[in-house]
């Protein structure tokens, strides 16, 4: 099916605070996140090339290393295997892409 409705698709709690919404296209996966302030990801790395972009809200990022806060316009490009994580500053929507595709977060 070429055409998704955000809203429709089933969310599923990732880690506490993160639920997650997923469209794959048989080589990326689009996750759409709904974050409650407060919550963070732990740093973890994987073998996808991950964009991050926050839809709306603020949510402070760290790439190996080095901290950023995005906010909407601002998108973070993670190159594989680099270690990363953050936290949610206010609550937040976020779009991350992954190439490969990610068969973790094909949700039933």
């Amino acid at each position: 099916m070429p055409f998704y409705e955000i809203s429709k698709l089933n969310p599923t709690e990732v880690i506490p605070g993160y639920e997650a919404r997923s469209i794959h296209t048989g080589t990326m996966t689009f996750l759409y996140w709904k974050v409650k302030a407060g919550a963070s990801m732990p740093v973890h790395s994987h073998q996808h090339e991950q964009v991050s972009h926050v839809l709306n809200g603020k949510f402070e990022l760290i790439v190996e290393n080095e901290k950023t806060i995005l906010v909407p316009g601002k998108v973070a490009v993670i190159p594989p295997h680099s270690p990363h994580g953050g936290t949610a500053i206010t609550e937040c929507e976020l779009l991350d892409v992954f190439l490969p595709e990610r068969d973790d977060y094909k949700f039933s």
